[in-house]
């Protein structure tokens, strides 16, 4: 069953950084902008960037100057750069197509970063 596919979580100091990878086997990936989403536990999943089919971003402010979300048509992948992490970007990260019909959410990937 096609899926998305989150990695690279870990758990890092502040300062610190991670790069986070968006997979879709059996997903086309190339014909829609992606969106990074950010879950704290306990907490609803909130936008944070999305990449165009053509590589335009868009980044929620907290974020911004801090993380870089770019992608790979040829490759299907899209990833979320994250560098100055604070304990604060700690939670689960998600990607998925910018639409009005989503598709089915992955398992994320959990990013703990520690003061």
């Amino acid at each position: 069953q096609a899926q998305l596919m989150e990695s690279g979580g870990g758990s890092v100091q502040a300062g610190g950084s991670l790069t986070l990878t968006c997979a879709a086997p059996g997903l086309d990936l190339t014909i829609n902008a992606m969106a990074w989403y950010h879950q704290k536990p306990g907490g609803t999943r909130e936008w944070i960037a999305t990449v165009t089919r053509w590589g335009v971003t868009a980044y929620l402010a907290r974020v911004e100057g801090r993380f870089a979300a770019t992608r790979d048509n040829t490759q299907n992948t899209v990833w979320l750069q994250m560098n100055s992490l604070k304990p604060d970007d700690s939670g689960t990260y998600f990607c998925n197509r910018v639409d009005d019909i989503q598709w089915p959410w992955g398992q994320g990937t959990q990013v703990t970063v520690s003061s």
